[in-house]
């Protein structure tokens, strides 16, 4: 009895998110799902006899990491904290294989909430738009910055080249973008009260 118990909950704690759909529209469930145990997001096409397409490993997965479909496919999430990312992926008929067509973050900060906010980039587009938040500390208060509205180009991923680093380089990119905007209205701010 305690090795059936060990081998269904080992089962559940292996696969997270095991879901079917039709991602390559030949009529045919797929599946896709993120491996504990490997560290790798699997997906099974239909159209390629259900041959495995494994990402790479994504060592910074926790317990909060899964994945979940979407309208046009799948999106893979990892959520931490106070922070969290995602990335949608769908079928790619021209290249027979799944492709990484946008990703998106959020962030809490810390406790005074400086730096919270959500971007996304729409890879297909290069569209990106960040919703951030700085603390004023001359004001005491949260202020919600404009949003940011840019092209941010990213080279084209497949699924068999995902791994944490291309959600840490948009992170990182985003970040950029987010303080050189966070500088510019501080810059601005102190300029004007000079002036009064």
């Amino acid at each position: 009895m305690k090795r059936l118990v060990f081998l269904l909950f080992f089962s559940i704690t292996n696969i997270i998110s095991a879901q079917e759909k039709d991602l390559d529209h030949d009529g045919v469930s797929d599946s896709v799902y993120f491996d504990t145990q490997k560290l790798k997001i699997i997906c099974k096409l239909s159209s390629l006899d259900f041959k495995p397409i494994y990402s790479k490993e994504i060592e910074t997965s926790g317990d909060f990491t899964g994945v979940s479909y979407t309208k046009n496919g799948f999106e893979f999430y990892i959520d931490f904290m106070r922070a969290g990312y995602s990335a949608q992926f769908r079928y790619e008929p021209k290249d027979k294989t799944i492709r990484l067509i946008g990703m998106s973050r959020y962030e809490f900060g810390p406790a005074n909430n400086d730096g919270s906010g959500e971007s996304s980039v729409n890879l297909l587009t290069d569209n990106y738009i960040g919703e951030w938040n700085y603390y004023d500390l001359d004001k005491s208060r949260l202020i919600k910055m404009p949003t940011i509205i840019t092209k941010l180009t990213f080279k084209k991923t497949f699924l068999i080249d995902f791994d944490e680093s291309v959600l840490y380089d948009f992170g990182s990119r985003c970040s950029e973008l987010y303080l050189a905007k966070k500088e510019k209205l501080i810059h601005s701010n102190q300029i004007r009260s000079h002036k009064k």
